[in-house]
């Protein structure tokens, strides 16, 4: 099995919170080389004016998932569910980048190891320690843990309509 997920693996929608709830779009990165690229589709995709709080949340099947928020002019943060998922190319290298981590094959398996901003969602109602431990939950699906996530943030009628 390849390590590079196929196009039709990854999932990505962006969320943008309006003063009605959040808002959500499917966004295509299937042409993104870098982390900027990103923020332009997420930008297309969602119509916005850059002022905006906007999370982008990505799942790869059943190996990883990754969180990038957008928040005005302020610099793109980013949580990654497994620091391993730059070894993959495309959006697990982008992923890895935003999230300032930089996997090597010579790094040992030791499992899930969370890497980036993890208090990006605390003035949100997800602590660190919570984004942490859903993270690492053993036997739960990328998927599953952003769906409780956006129930946490109040946008899974949002996710799941995507879906």
């Amino acid at each position: 099995m390849s390590s590079s997920p196929s196009a039709s693996s990854v999932f990505s929608a962006a969320f943008v919170r309006t003063p009605d709830g959040w808002k959500g779009a499917e966004v295509d990165l299937g042409s993104a080389e870098m982390a900027d690229d990103l923020g332009d589709a997420v930008t297309e995709h969602l119509g916005l004016d850059g002022d905006e709080l906007v999370l982008l949340c990505v799942e790869v099947e059943d190996e990883w998932f990754g969180i990038v928020r957008y928040d005005g002019d302020e610099e793109p943060r980013a949580f990654l569910s497994d620091a391993q998922a730059g070894l993959s190319e495309g959006i697990g290298e982008i992923f890895s980048d935003l999230a300032g981590v930089a996997p090597t094959k010579e790094t040992p398996e030791i499992g899930v190891r969370p890497a980036g901003d993890f208090e990006l969602l605390d003035d949100l109602g997800v602590t660190s320690e919570e984004l942490i431990e859903l993270s690492m939950e053993e036997g739960v699906l990328p998927a599953d843990t952003l769906s409780v996530i956006a129930e946490r943030l109040s946008f899974a009628d949002e996710l799941d309509r995507l879906r």
